[in-house]
């Protein structure tokens, strides 16, 4: 994820909040693994973006290849790495008398072995795409490289050596690194397989993205989105287990909020911890959330305690986005993630987010005896919930509306249902309705996608929520993943909102929830 805005902002640090993340930083775990085979990347239409992978012979045989000039190979690891690459390199023939040039190339999927780098023509920065060029000058050479990278496939490739020599790679490894320690957890046992692959991929999606903090992608943007936290958090909680790794994300994001109190939308934390100057409307209220989560989980009330005026102070920011009528005000000023679709008007579900986060608020208050702060909320509540339903809510169609156009799309339904604006049983009408009905303005991303299927099953939808998981989730399965992806819509698979689909990432952390579903409603 990546954007733009115009906000300047000054960081109002807290250093008390910011030693409390420093000493949470976590455990990492290691792991070597060696490649299993050399491959070769094939044409196939039917094929996600047209490629697949074929095993050529058995990686043991590396030694065997001799490789010089314009010559290459690809490895294959078997499953989704994230790590640092070892290699070992020797010299065939004569003394080496010219440097090795050769150029490193990592992809998570067959497309990124398939297709040069060179025809990249996305929005983003191209310096996201994984490749090195190296020289090597002394030969024989045990070369690891210094920067981590997310893969399956490596290719190698000579691009010069002299006419007098030639090298072969002896060994090639991966060290592995991850915060979340497999032996934490519990197996997840069912008679449906598909269901079990699901849920083992996400849980290898959300562990290769557990570093020094709660990844959005190994691959990119290798930083901290406070969306994808959300989501992570609630994922672990079921699984690894690692609630200190939230809670350090938690005290990152409080240590380093904007003059207004306001959180950003993710952090750097290398060479230390720096808010990024994006402010997203949705994002900042699910520090709220999140905390609410996190306390849920741990009842953890010193923390609590700490982070709450940090928290109430993201409520009060998104209650100052309503107008006289107490509607989420919709114009060009201002941010709300959602989901990534060009023409979702996104008014409608951050109304809905805002109630979401004002029943959390309400119930974190009550646990710490807040009583002003209760009266205050529950009265916002009141006012915000009865302008949704007067203003936004159109009876005659059976669907919340969005924007000046009064646009209906699958976001809006799904997040008024998760809120809870409407109750259970016109809830499961309302979502029954939009499956019927397949609103024009879709979902497009693994994030967007979750909360339809937690909002189904949240109204008692248990089939249609499991259907969905298969379909979409399933349907990543079927098309290659080995981890699952930013991005993914099953009717238009060549789907980038960043203009190329080289640059996708394709072990992605909002993507990882359906372990986090199946556990909780399928257990």
């Amino acid at each position: 994820m990546s954007f733009q805005t115009n906000i300047s902002h000054e960081v109002i640090r807290s250093s008390k909040l910011e030693e409390k993340a420093k000493e949470l930083k976590p455990e990492l775990f290691r792991k070597k693994i060696i490649p299993e085979h050399i491959v070769e990347v094939v044409e196939n239409e039917e094929k996600m973006h047209g490629w697949e992978i074929n095993n050529v012979k058995p990686a043991s045989e590396l030694s065997d290849e001799v490789l010089g000039k314009d010559n290459s190979l690809i490895l294959d690891f078997g499953d989704h790495q994230v790590g640092y690459l070892s290699l070992s390199i020797t010299p065939v023939g004569s003394p080496p008398d010219a440097p090795l040039h050769m150029r490193l190339t990592f992809g998570e999927m067959p497309v990124e072995m398939a297709e040069s780098f060179s025809t990249y023509d996305g929005w983003i920065s191209s310096s996201w795409l994984q490749e090195e060029t190296i020289h090597v000058d002394v030969l024989p050479s045990e070369l690891k490289l210094p920067r981590r990278y997310s893969f399956r496939y490596l290719k190698i490739e000579v691009l010069d050596t002299s006419p007098k020599y030639k090298v072969s790679f002896q060994h090639v490894a991966v060290e592995t690194i991850t915060s979340g320690d497999e032996g934490q957890v519990e197996a997840f046992v069912h008679d449906d397989e598909e269901l079990v692959e699901i849920d083992r991929v996400s849980i290898k999606t959300l562990q290769d993205c557990m570093q020094d903090v709660f990844e959005d992608g190994p691959k990119r943007d290798r930083r901290l989105w406070l969306g994808d936290l959300r989501l992570q958090a609630m994922a672990n909680y079921a699984t690894f287990k690692n609630n200190d790794l939230v809670k350090r994300n938690l005290y990152q994001f409080a240590a380093v909020p904007n003059q207004n109190g306001q959180v950003s939308a993710n952090l750097f934390v290398e060479p230390s911890l720096i808010p990024d100057d994006t402010f997203l409307f949705d994002y900042s209220l699910f520090f709220t959330t999140t905390l609410y989560d996190y306390y849920q989980a741990t009842k953890d009330i010193e923390t609590l305690k700490e982070l709450w005026p940090i928290a109430y102070r993201q409520v009060e920011i998104g209650l100052e986005r309503l107008d006289d009528k107490g509607i989420v005000q919709d114009d060009d000023s201002w941010w709300s993630f959602i989901d990534w679709h060009p023409d979702l008007n996104k008014q409608s579900p951050s109304q809905a987010i805002l109630i979401y986060t004002l029943k959390r608020a309400i119930l974190l208050a009550q646990e710490l005896k807040e009583d002003t702060k209760i009266v205050e909320l529950e009265n916002h509540l009141e006012k915000v919930m009865e302008a949704t339903h007067k203003y936004l809510w159109k009876d005659d169609i059976g669907f919340f509306v969005s924007g000046d156009k009064e646009q209906i799309s699958w976001a809006t339904q799904v997040w008024m249902v998760i809120a809870g604006v409407l109750d259970e049983a016109k809830s499961r009408e309302l979502l029954l309705q939009v499956l019927d009905t397949q609103p024009e303005v879709e979902m497009n991303t693994p994030y967007m996608h979750h909360h339809l299927v937690e909002a189904l099953f949240e109204v008692g939808l248990k089939k249609e929520a499991t259907d969905w998981m298969r379909m979409y989730w399933g349907g990543m399965l079927r098309d290659g993943a080995d981890t699952f992806w930013e991005l993914y819509n099953p009717k238009d698979k060549t789907f980038s909102p960043y203009g190329n689909h080289l640059i996708n990432s394709y072990c992605h952390a909002w993507s990882c929830t359906p372990t986090y579903l199946i556990r909780k409603y399928l257990n």
